[in-house]
């Protein structure tokens, strides 16, 4: 039975307290295909007081109980593997394979790296006479976004049950029933009552709402920067922990020693992966000035090798981006980039040929992009890529920290001691040496306006620990 137009709380699905509903549209298509429930400040009270009920007795369950649920919730989602992948590919137009294997995947990944860190997790010190100990930060509002929803719902989900923290979630009303599967693996691995609760709906109507509710303990926010902002300033007046990871605009600089066609082609495939709709893509490639027309070679190469299309088909590299309002935001964007001088080397505005029907964007690769242009500040949040010429590597260090934002940033080099020395001076949160394969245990999250605060394994369980120093413990 679909559990669409019902919300779980309390341990049971039940109905919303409005009659409400949102569209779920398949971007492939452009076409309604289900609808969830809209919810509404009455169904957060509800949830909220739900998992503040749950909370003293949860909060003081062994590590060993919550280890065992998490191995549970791991073995029922990977049961639901196939689920979630087709309803990834269906809510947001990731190819098939992509959905099963990294959209969904992801989330497994994140829940096996939360239990291998907290079974060495260590709650309690020893510090002279005090004892220091960490305890569950309380009842928790987490609200995930559309690009990559399982990611970022383990990613909060799995800590806060290592914690035995209490928890209400909003998934994001574009991409939501990936959202709902996860709320079924929830009930069906046995989590008690109370303890995991999720509401759908809006920002204004329910994600603000969970922000500022005087019951909630804390705010684990992943979207954009403009509705972190939000979210902070209504979780203000209660004075409760905001957690945030937000926008970027990574840069990726080629140094002169590096595989100059390799990494050039690497990271424009890297940067159009999710059909570019990943906070940490390498949207801004540094490459030396006077190798800059090679880079444009080999990086329209790499953009034309890929096949955009429907995304049930196993030959599709890129399926379409999430929604009409993220279609004409990077159409425009695109035409701002011809406007403002950028050479345009491959793709440009309009839907690929053949394509009449869904949001497809082609992949679009410009060259001469200087940093003061729009395509160099905005998050385009598509399969755009802007090749900026730098002088030397002074520059290329300037330039790549001439941003608000300070997710990630990547550097090529076959000197691997010379990439260190080039990270050490990029303010972000995250450092991608060589293109290397992704790190649960690394810490993910950003500097300045990308965020606060890290998410995976330990640095995840982190954020959702109070800290007591009893003093006195010892005479």
């Amino acid at each position: 039975m679909s559990h669409h137009l019902k919300f779980f709380i309390d341990g049971a699905w039940v109905a919303p307290g409005g009659t409400g509903v949102i569209d779920v549209v398949d971007p492939a298509t452009e076409e309604v295909y289900t609808q969830i429930a809209a919810g509404q400040a009455a169904d957060v009270d509800k949830a909220v007081a739900a998992a503040r009920a749950a909370f003293p007795v949860f909060s003081q369950w062994t590590k060993a109980d919550r280890l065992a649920l998490l191995t549970r919730i791991l073995a029922e989602y990977e049961a639901r593997i196939d689920d979630l992948g087709a309803a990834v590919s269906q809510e947001m137009g990731a190819p098939l394979d992509f959905a099963k294997a990294s959209q969904a995947g992801s989330g497994a990944a994140h829940i096996a790296a939360t239990i291998e860190a907290l079974e060495r997790f260590e709650f309690v010190e020893q510090r002279g006479k005090t004892r220091v100990v960490r305890e569950p930060i309380g009842v928790c509002a987490l609200i995930t976004p559309w690009n990559w929803p399982l990611n970022q719902i383990t990613c909060k989900v799995a800590p806060a049950i290592a914690t035995g923290c209490t928890m209400v979630l909003k998934p994001s009303e574009v991409a939501p029933v990936s959202g709902i599967i996860f709320a079924e693996i929830m009930e069906a691995a046995g989590v008690p009552k109370g303890v995991f609760n999720l509401v759908n709906g809006t920002g204004p109507d329910v994600g603000q709402v969970m922000a500022g509710h005087p019951d909630v303990d804390m705010v684990s926010f992943t979207g954009s920067t403009r509705a972190g902002i939000i979210v902070a300033k209504t979780a203000a007046d209660t004075v409760k922990r905001v957690a945030q990871e937000l926008g970027g605009k990574s840069p990726n600089i080629i140094l002169p020693d590096a595989d100059f066609e390799f990494s050039v082609k690497k990271g424009v495939t890297n940067c159009f992966g999710n059909s570019g709709q990943s906070c940490n893509a390498p949207t801004r490639m540094l490459v030396p000035a006077d190798r800059h027309e090679e880079a444009l070679v080999h990086a329209k190469a790499a953009a034309e090798s890929l096949k955009v299309g429907n995304p049930l088909d196993v030959e599709t590299n890129l399926g379409p981006v999430v929604s009409e309002i993220q279609f004409d935001k990077i159409q425009a964007l695109i035409e701002k980039g011809i406007a403002e001088g950028a050479t345009l080397v491959a793709g440009g505005p309009g839907r690929p040929e053949g394509l009449n029907r869904g949001y497809y964007i082609r992949p679009t690769v410009f060259g001469n992009v200087s940093n003061d242009m729009t395509i160099a500040r905005e998050e385009i949040f598509g399969p755009v890529i802007a090749i900026m010429p730098y002088r030397d590597e002074e520059e290329a260090v300037a330039i790549a920290n001439d941003t608000v934002y300070g997710l990630a940033s990547y550097v090529q080099s076959k000197d691997r001691d010379h990439a260190r020395r080039v990270a050490g001076r990029l303010r972000t949160g995250n450092v991608y040496i060589n293109y290397p394969e992704w790190d649960t245990a690394a810490p993910f999250g950003g500097y300045k306006q990308s965020g606060n605060g890290r998410e995976y394994a330990d640095w995840g369980i982190h954020d959702f620990l109070e800290i007591k120093g009893v003093c006195g413990w010892d005479e």
